[in-house]
């Protein structure tokens, strides 16, 4: 599989009204996760998508240079898998909140995220309305910087 890397330019992030919009790095292995997530944050908020990452190593470079405001993970990825993706981030980005996204959540939840410095874990299967509640409480209204 091609690892993916998309960043968006800060010209697009920005709103019409002039003013930031709160970012999200997306970091799972599968396009079309990515695709579907891309799309709910978008077209369901205010908030953007400033970058995508399909494995740990590289969302770890991705957020050094984007420095978004949440980064949304998956667990299963090759290269570094999410917890010890999270890991690293939380030491170099502590104010940043993690979000995990994964099929896995059950055996995530608990001491293995909060050791990792996962803020919350949310199952791929309870579907997109949890995890778009958990981004508007991360981020809080869109149009604040």
């Amino acid at each position: 599989m091609a690892e993916t890397i998309r960043i968006q330019s800060d010209a697009a992030a920005r709103t019409q009204q002039g003013g930031r919009s709160k970012t999200i790095l997306l970091v799972d292995d599968s396009d079309f996760e990515r695709f579907t997530i891309r799309a709910a944050v978008e077209g369901l908020t205010d908030f953007r998508v400033c970058g995508e990452a399909s494995n740990g190593a590289d969302a770890i470079k991705m957020a050094a240079e984007l420095k978004p405001d949440l980064v949304v993970m998956d667990l299963a990825m090759p290269r570094m898998d999410g917890l010890e993706a999270a890991r690293v981030l939380k030491t170099a980005m502590p104010e940043v909140p993690i979000m995990m996204l994964t099929l896995y959540a059950d055996e995530v939840r608990g001491a293995g995220a909060s050791a990792s410095g996962i803020a919350t874990v949310l199952s791929k299967v309870d579907g997109l309305a949890p995890f778009l509640t958990c981004v508007k409480k991360f981020l809080g209204p869109a149009s604040s910087v």
